[in-house]
C-alpha cells in the first residue's frame, strides 16, 4: 500500500508531493519510469499507441486524432501536458477528463509500485495515464510527448505510429542548440519496422538518417501525403475533386491544415488494426476541441484572442493568423517563461501592438514583468504597463481597451488559463465518462 503518511491525500496532495517527490524537476531519462511500468505490466501496452511529437502542434493533433478515433468506434485515452486549469484535462479517456477519485487511486497504485524509485511529475503522470487506459482497456491511446523525444518517459513504451508534426528552436538548453540536434532527440520516438508520419515540410537531416538506420516506415508530408484547399474545406492528396471535402478543423489557423493532413496519414498507416472510415475521419476533425489556440471570444464588445504560443515559431503563426483578421486597434497581455527566447517571441508583434499588460506567470520559471519590460523596450515596443499578475493584467487590458478593440492573450499555458479563468470563460468539463456535447457517433 502507500506510505501511510500519503494516505488519504487529496488529489492536489498527490500533486504537491510528486513535484518534490524527485530531485530534479525536469530529469530526461527513461531508466525510472521505465522500471515501474515493468512492475505495473505497462511496458508492453494491451493496446495500440500513437505518439505525437513536435515543437508546435501536438496538442492539435492529439485533439484530432482523439476525435477521429472516437467518432470510428474506438475507446480512446489521450495524455497531454501542460494543462491550462485542472491537472484531470491531462488524462482523457473518449474526451472526458479523468476525476478526481480516480487520479488519486491511481496515484496511490503507482506508489505502491515505485518502491525506492523516485518519479518526477511528468513520469508520474504519464504513468498514471498508460494505467489508466489499461484499466479502462482502451483500444488506442495517443501520447503527446513532453519534450524532445528520445528521453521523454512517453517513450519509455514503443509507438505502433510516431507522428513528428515540427521541428524548431525550443528548449535548447535541454535538446541541443539546433534544428538537427533538436530533430535527432525527437526521432528517437520511431520504431524499426513501425510507421513515422513527419509533417514537417523541411525536416533535418538528422530526424530522417534516423528513421532511416531504424528502418522505420516513413510518410513525408509533401512526398507521400498532402492536402489541398477544396472550397471552405480540403482533399489528400489522391482523392478526386468530386470527392466530399474534409472539414477545416474549428480552431487554430490555417497550420492546422497540415495537421489535419497528418492525422488522416495516421489512421491511414494504421487502418490495418484500426480501419477508420471518411464519415468517421471527417467527423473526428470537424468535432475536435481544443482551447487556447487562437481561440476568439467577444468580451463587452471587444474581441478576446488566447494563444498559447511560446517560442518564435508559434509566435509567428499567431501573427500571421491576426493579420488575415479586420484590423483593430490591439492591446495585449504576455507572460511567460524565463527561458524561452522572448525577444524572437515579441518581435513579430512590435509593429502592431499598441498597448501591452506584463506580468509573471509562474513563479519559479516565468519572467518577471519588469524583465519583460526591458525585453519590450530593447525590440522597439511601446506602451508597456507591469501588472502583479495575470487577471490585474487581464483587468488593466479590458479597462484599456475600448468597444472594437481587440487584446491578444499569449506567451505559456499558465497565462492563458488564468486569463480564460479570470473572464470567466473556464467552462466546467462535462461528467466523468461522459463525452464531450459536440460528439455524436456517425
Amino acid at each position: 500500500m502507500a506510505t501511510s503518511s500519503r494516505r488519504h491525500l487529496t488529489l492536489d496532495d498527490w500533486l504537491g508531493w510528486f513535484e518534490t517527490h524527485h530531485p530534479k524537476k525536469i530529469d530526461l531519462s527513461l531508466e525510472r519510469i521505465a522500471a515501474v511500468l515493468e512492475r505495473l505490466d505497462l511496458r508492453h501496452p494491451p493496446f495500440k499507441v500513437i505518439t505525437v511529437a513536435g515543437t508546435n502542434g501536438k496538442g492539435s493533433c492529439v485533439a484530432m486524432l482523439e476525435s477521429i478515433y472516437w467518432h470510428a468506434g474506438y475507446t480512446v485515452g489521450a495524455f497531454t501536458s501542460p494543462h491550462l486549469w485542472r491537472f484531470n484535462e491531462r488524462v482523457r479517456l473518449n474526451g472526458a477528463d479523468a476525476g478526481d477519485a480516480e487520479l488519486v487511486e491511481l496515484l496511490e497504485t503507482i506508489d505502491d509500485a515505485r518502491g525506492t524509485i523516485t518519479l518526477t511529475y511528468f513520469e508520474a503522470s504519464t504513468a498514471v495515464a498508460l494505467l489508466h487506459f489499461a484499466r479502462s482497456e482502451v483500444d488506442v491511446a495517443v501520447l503527446e510527448v513532453g519534450m524532445g523525444g528520445r528521453l521523454d518517459s512517453s517513450n519509455a513504451v514503443d509507438a505502433d505510429c510516431a507522428l513528428i508534426v515540427s521541428i524548431d528552436l525550443d528548449h535548447r538548453e535541454w535538446l541541443g542548440p539546433d534544428r538537427e540536434a533538436i530533430g535527432r532527440e525527437k526521432a528517437g520516438i520511431v520504431r524499426r519496422g513501425r510507421p513515422v508520419v513527419v509533417a514537417d515540410r523541411d525536416p533535418p537531416r538528422s530526424l530522417l538518417e534516423h528513421a532511416a538506420a531504424e528502418g522505420a516506415v516513413v510518410a513525408l508530408i509533401g512526398r507521400d501525403f498532402d492536402y489541398r484547399r477544396a472550397g471552405l474545406g480540403w482533399h489528400r492528396i489522391g482523392d478526386a475533386d468530386s470527392a466530399p471535402p474534409l472539414p477545416l478543423p474549428e480552431f487554430g489557423g490555417d497550420e492546422q491544415l497540415g495537421n489535419a493532413a497528418a492525422c488522416a496519414a495516421v489512421t491511414e498507416s494504421l487502418r490495418a488494426d484500426l480501419p477508420v472510415g471518411d464519415a468517421a475521419l471527417a467527423a473526428g476533425i470537424r468535432h475536435a476541441y481544443l482551447r487556447g489556440r487562437f481561440e476568439r471570444h467577444e468580451v463587452g464588445a471587444v474581441e478576446w484572442v488566447f494563444d498559447v504560443a511560446h517560442n518564435p515559431a508559434a509566435a509567428e503563426i499567431l501573427r500571421s493568423s491576426i493579420s488575415r483578421l479586420p484590423p483593430r486597434r490591439t492591446l495585449a497581455v504576455f507572460a511567460a517563461m524565463r527561458d524561452k527566447d522572448l525577444p524572437g517571441v515579441l518581435a513579430p508583434f512590435v509593429g502592431s501592438v499598441d498597448e501591452w499588460f506584463v506580468t509573471q506567470a509562474n513563479a519559479d520559471r516565468g519572467a518577471t514583468g519588469a524583465e519583460l519590460r526591458d525585453v519590450l523596450a530593447a525590440v522597439g515596443a511601446r506602451g508597456v504597463t507591469v501588472s502583479a499578475d495575470v487577471a490585474a493584467a487581464c483587468a488593466s487590458a479590458r479597462s484599456a481597451a475600448r468597444p472594437g478593440d481587440r487584446v491578444v492573450v499569449f506567451g505559456s499555458f499558465h497565462t492563458v488559463g488564468v486569463a480564460t479563468d479570470s473572464l470567466g470563460l473556464y467552462f466546467a468539463p462535462p461528467p466523468r465518462g461522459t463525452p464531450p456535447a459536440r460528439w455524436t457517433r456517425v
